[in-house]
């Protein structure tokens, strides 16, 4: 039996693929900066999904909870005018890169306030603070109401306002179940959320906001004398 010479593979040439050459993503700065961006956004989703799942779980104190979820907030919108144009749409993101974070989405796309805040959990059953919430929630509707005259429309000037109005009524353990102004102020901050902070809503919302907003301090008011 004959065997052939053995013959060596030829070495590989500069051109071929090279298993452990490093591959990049990114051409030129801009390109690598839009990369981190969207990296920065896919981290903060999966951090908020991780800190919702673990308050649901009772593995973190309110108090530890609310400013963390605030700072996520506060990020997400940050990377959000980062990103820019490249991702218009967050849902479409996630689904492309695989991300399943439904509390993520509701807290960050939907309500953009922590659940302390979306709902109560602070115990202020002496009178004296319940006197207080009252009396602050009563000047969170004037305010935000003579914003919205004085033609302050714009989404970072009134959501900041509808969270502390909110938050306020949760506060007040006395406040009927079935007050409906708190739903209302509840859509509001939804909507806001979906918008860019430089956004402005227009006239028919903000005579439909101003109708919602007298609407429950009128309701607040009669609830309060019951």
């Amino acid at each position: 039996m004959s065997y052939s010479p053995y013959s060596p593979a030829p070495p590989i040439s500069a051109g071929e693929l090279v298993l452990d050459q490093e591959l990049r993503l990114y051409s030129s700065n801009k390109e690598r900066e839009k990369y981190d961006n969207m990296a920065d956004l896919y981290g903060i989703i999966v951090a908020t999904e991780h800190l919702e799942r673990a308050y649901i779980r009772d593995a973190i104190p309110a108090q530890e909870y609310t400013p963390a979820c605030l700072k996520l907030i506060a990020q997400y919108k940050t990377a959000l005018n980062l990103v820019g144009d490249s991702i218009p749409d967050v849902n479409a993101f996630m689904r492309e890169y695989k991300l399943t974070c439904p509390a993520a989405t509701r807290r960050l796309l939907e309500i953009g306030v922590p659940a302390t805040i979306e709902h109560a959990t602070t115990d202020t059953s002496s009178s004296g603070g319940v006197a207080k919430y009252v009396a602050d929630t009563v000047q969170f509707f004037i305010t935000l109401m003579d914003s919205l005259k004085l033609n302050y429309v714009a989404v970072d000037q009134i959501h900041h306002q509808l969270s502390d109005l909110i938050h306020s009524l949760n506060n007040i353990p006395t406040l009927p179940t079935d007050y409906v102004g708190k739903g209302k102020i509840r859509d509001w901050l939804i909507t806001l959320n979906k918008m860019k902070a430089s956004d402005e809503i227009n006239q028919d919302q903000v005579r439909q906001l101003l109708f919602d907003l007298e609407s429950a301090l009128t309701e607040f008011h009669r609830s309060l004398s019951k």
